[in-house]
């Protein structure tokens, strides 16, 4: 994994936030845009298309003055109404709300490169992150199976794990965005030692927890049943928590899916790991509604994002929920602070 660089904001007296938008006809630009008016403790960068902002503000009836940022200048706080801006222009900045242009593509994946490298060079210290619309960005021909596995690749990081955390729970994934019939042999020691490791440190390092509690899923239905139902349980997960508790890791599991997340089970840890996609998020949104943020693990940099969708049937209303694009915003400002 690349190396951690040191967290500048210690030096600093406000922290620079870059923000990609997302999918320009989604949702992303509007509840930015409604942000935007709100006070923030950070300089708050917009890294997208300047022409395409102004005119989702215009539609919202938003007066918002943007400001070219000067990257070498130190960070000045964030005055409501105003937004500074690293402009990597859309194809098709015009694009209608809840009307996706392929050609857009391609400078959401730029916007997203840019950031990523200007936190990359110390020049930021956060990054937050709108929704996007994969199959979009599929259909315009470049592989993209989502933000986490983008910034591992553009920042050379081995191994990352996604975090979706609420006020009350922090749900992470072993596997992510993988065919159910793949997860079984993705599950191996080495992959779930990985996890767990950075799962541990970056629980301490960004939410100041000093002996975090970490409860781990089993695999199969009810953990395998010792075995009849499945043997990963057993000739994996096991021998992997049990390796990791004797290094000091506060481990406890494999669980069964199916109870982990009851009140009683999740007042006894502070994060519980899930092996695959489907079986951690449906509790977790179901507990968290609109509270919940995705945080990417195991970076070199700082990243938070939305957990949620371009909603394209809510562009242009002005009734998208802002909750958890806020909550992403003011995570990453407490995060510099951590790091």
């Amino acid at each position: 994994m690349a190396d951690r660089p040191a967290m500048s904001a210690t030096s600093k007296k406000w922290p620079r936030i870059l923000i990609t938008p997302g999918e320009p006809a989604g949702v992303g630009p509007e509840l930015l845009i409604s942000l935007a008016i709100q006070p923030f403790p950070a300089e708050l960068v917009v890294v997208g298309d300047p022409q395409q902002i102004q005119i989702a503000a215009q539609r919202l009836g938003v007066t918002l003055q943007l400001e070219a940022v000067e990257l070498n200048l130190g960070p000045q706080q964030h005055r409501p109404g105003r937004l500074k801006f690293l402009s990597t222009p859309l194809a098709v900045p015009e694009v209608a709300a809840g009307q996706p242009h392929i050609d857009n593509a391609a400078g959401v994946i730029n916007a997203l490169t840019t950031a990523t490298n200007i936190c990359q060079q110390g020049q930021a210290d956060a990054l937050v992150t709108g929704p996007v619309d994969k199959a979009l960005i599929n259909r315009a021909g470049m592989a993209f199976s989502g933000h986490t596995e983008l910034l591992a690749q553009l920042t050379n990081t081995d191994q990352v794990v996604m975090l979706l955390a609420s006020e009350s729970l922090k749900v992470a994934l072993l596997t992510t965005h993988l065919p159910l019939k793949e997860v079984a042999a993705a599950v191996t020691p080495a992959k779930l030692i990985r996890t767990l490791e950075i799962i541990h440190g970056d629980l301490q390092r960004l939410y100041q927890l000093e002996n975090p509690r970490i409860s781990v899923c089993g695999l199969n239905p009810h953990a395998g049943e010792g075995g009849y139902l499945g043997r990963e349980e057993i000739d994996i997960i096991e021998p992997v928590l049990n390796k990791l508790r004797n290094q000091g890791m506060n481990l406890l599991g494999p669980l069964p899916a199916d109870t982990a997340f009851t009140p009683e089970a999740l007042s006894r840890c502070d994060l519980v790991l899930a092996m695959y996609h489907d079986q951690g998020l449906p509790p977790l949104k179901q507990n968290a509604g609109q509270d919940a943020i995705n945080v990417t693990l195991g970076l070199p940099i700082i990243r938070t994002s939305v957990d949620h969708g371009t909603a394209y049937d809510l562009a242009g209303t002005g009734k998208a929920n802002s909750a958890s694009f806020e909550r992403a915003i003011r995570s990453a400002i407490r995060f510099t602070h951590s790091g």
